[in-house]
């Protein structure tokens, strides 16, 4: 979530760089805190293990999964902002597959972050969910919204088609890339969260 908005926002040059990736690393720490202790940072793990909060067995996978994912994020990132074929485009004059990747990992991060901050009985009765959610939507509407739209819900892209904001050729985009991301989100909740039934 993190590296993908920094490299989404910064290829872009956009003005709000600092606010999405401020915003997008908020609902991070929301969302995964009680899963790893939200630790997104291989220096942050290196001191919780040193203080005596992680142990040896858990820093080096800590370590590899924060690594490989930042250089998937990475990826994907230059693909959605310099995509290096040209597909069709999208209503935006974006890339379509750009477009599609786009949606498809905003809506994950979107769905998993309300999962995880709104159904998951570790946070029962939370104050910050609404934070948590509403900074993922701006930071994906400031990292990708041009490239895509940001519908990130299959019933903004019908209304934004509706109104004209996007193309109808393209609904299907949304639909699959939306619905595949909340399915995505759904199986990784479940498969981080075995016991919250």
């Amino acid at each position: 979530m993190l590296v993908f908005t920094v490299v989404c926002t910064v290829l872009q040059r956009q003005a709000l760089a600092t606010v999405a990736i401020g915003a997008v690393m908020t609902a991070s720490v929301y969302a995964g805190a009680h899963i790893s202790g939200a630790h997104y940072n291989p220096a942050i793990s290196l001191a919780a293990y040193l203080r005596g909060r992680l142990s040896i067995d858990d820093l080096v996978p800590y370590w590899a999964a924060q690594l490989v994912g930042a250089l998937a994020a990475s990826g994907l990132g230059i693909f959605v902002v310099n995509p290096p074929a040209r597909h069709p485009v999208s209503l935006t004059g974006r890339d379509l597959g750009a477009a599609f990747v786009a949606e498809l990992i905003f809506t994950f991060v979107l769905a998993y972050v309300v999962l995880n901050v709104a159904t998951s009985k570790d946070h029962a009765a939370n104050s910050f969910y609404g934070v948590a959610i509403g900074f993922v939507v701006l930071a994906g509407a400031v990292a990708v919204g041009g490239i895509s739209g940001g519908a990130f819900n299959p019933a903004v892209a019908l209304g934004a088609t509706a109104a004209g904001l996007l193309n109808w050729a393209n609904i299907w985009l949304y639909l699959v890339a939306c619905f595949a991301g909340a399915a995505a989100a759904g199986i990784a909740f479940r498969w981080l969260n075995p016991d919250d039934a």
